[in-house]
């Protein structure tokens, strides 16, 4: 993998906050069922893990560049990169649905696929999926099939996350496969870069199901 030409970031990893210091109130439903969570929550394989608190704050925000891709195309924000543990950026993604007419195209689907293709393997591991919005049951799946190590979000959706909110396929027991979760990453920006799309659209006058975007107001997003 260390051969592998790849644009690189450095992943910077500080100390683990006072979770008592943390503000958690975040969750302020601007998005009806989208919100930030709790900052930078780990949760591995068999329970809560110590947490580098600021280790993939860098990650995250290459994430909300593509989730800004999203947008300026019309489509929910949703932005997703797959990193190595060196920080080495595999793959980038953004939720295109809208732009080109695929129900598959979440940005998370879309990161898997370009990082495979950059490695020449279906197998992810020892990689991390950064993404802006807990996955749904499609890319959930897709990433514990991936045997991604680590998945790293930043907005709750409490309508249909399937990372522990309606569902939690990553550490479904049952699964040959569990990887870490570390949820609440930058999520407030994340919740906000949401809520600024949706409050922008419902401004408009309405066109139309948008597909993805439209069960994001509701609860249900890209991922």
């Amino acid at each position: 993998m260390a051969d592998v030409p790849v644009e690189s970031f450095a992943v910077r990893r500080g100390a683990a906050r006072d979770s008592a210091a943390r503000d958690s109130t975040a969750r302020d439903g601007a998005v009806e069922g989208v919100s930030a969570g709790p900052v930078a929550v780990a949760i591995g394989r068999d329970g809560p893990v110590p947490l580098a608190a600021d280790g993939y704050r860098e990650a995250m925000g290459l994430a909300l560049a593509e989730a800004a891709l999203a947008e300026a195309a019309g489509d929910v924000p949703v932005g997703a990169v797959v990193v190595t543990a060196d920080g080495r950026v595999l793959g980038r993604g953004h939720n295109a649905r809208e732009a080109g007419g695929d129900p598959t195209a979440h940005a998370e689907v879309i990161a898997l696929r370009a990082a495979a293709g950059m490695l020449g393997s279906w197998r992810l591991d020892g990689t991390t999926l950064v993404v802006t919005l807990e996955p749904c049951t499609m890319c959930a799946g897709a990433l514990v099939l991936a045997r991604i190590d680590r998945l790293v979000y930043g907005a709750v959706d409490e309508k249909a996350g399937a990372v522990g909110s309606l569902w939690d396929v990553v550490r479904d027991r049952r699964l040959n496969h569990r990887p870490e979760v570390i949820s609440g990453v930058r999520g407030q920006e994340c919740s906000e870069q949401l809520a600024g799309f949706f409050g922008a659209r419902r401004s408009r006058p309405a066109r139309g199901d948008s597909g993805r975007g439209r069960p994001a107001v509701a609860g249900s997003t890209d991922g």
